[in-house]
C-alpha cells in the first residue's frame, strides 16, 4: 500500500515516512500543496495524509482537488490545531491532531485501508 504524506515541515515528513515505512507501507512525500497534487497524480497513492496549514495552497483546497481527481482515495487530515467543529464540512475520511506519538495516525490509516479492501 502506498501512502502520500504531505507536510511543509521537513522533520515531520522524515518522521512520518520512517514510522509508516516501519509499518510496511510504501511512502512518498510532498512538502507543499502544489507538489502534493503533482505527486498524487503521478504516484496514485492508496491513502493520503494531508497537513491543513501550508504556505502555498492550504490543505483544504488540496483536499478538494484530490477528491475531484480521485474521490475514492482516502485522505486523513493532519493539523496541530483542533478543528473538530469544522471537520463535519470537509470531505476527508478522517482527522488526526499531529503528535510525536503516531499511534492514533497509524491506527486510523490501518482502519481506513482495511475498510477499503473490504469494499
Amino acid at each position: 500500500m502506498k501512502i502520500l504524506v504531505v507536510d511543509d515541515e521537513k522533520n515531520i515528513l522524515k518522521l512520518y515516512k520512517a514510522e509508516l515505512e516501519d509499518e510496511g507501507y510504501d511512502v512518498v512525500t510532498a512538502n507543499s500543496g502544489k507538489e502534493a497534487l503533482e505527486v498524487f497524480e503521478r504516484e496514485n497513492p492508496d491513502l493520503v495524509t494531508l497537513d491543513i496549514l501550508m504556505p502555498d495552497i492550504d490543505g483544504i483546497r488540496v483536499l478538494r482537488q484530490m477528491k475531484e481527481m480521485r474521490p475514492n482515495v482516502p485522505v486523513v487530515m493532519l493539523t496541530a490545531y483542533d478543528y473538530r467543529d469544522d471537520f463535519s464540512v470537509w470531505v476527508s475520511d478522517a482527522y488526526v491532531v499531529k503528535s510525536s506519538d503516531l499511534t492514533s495516525l497509524k491506527s486510523t490509516i490501518k482502519q481506513i485501508l482495511e475498510k477499503n479492501q473490504q469494499k
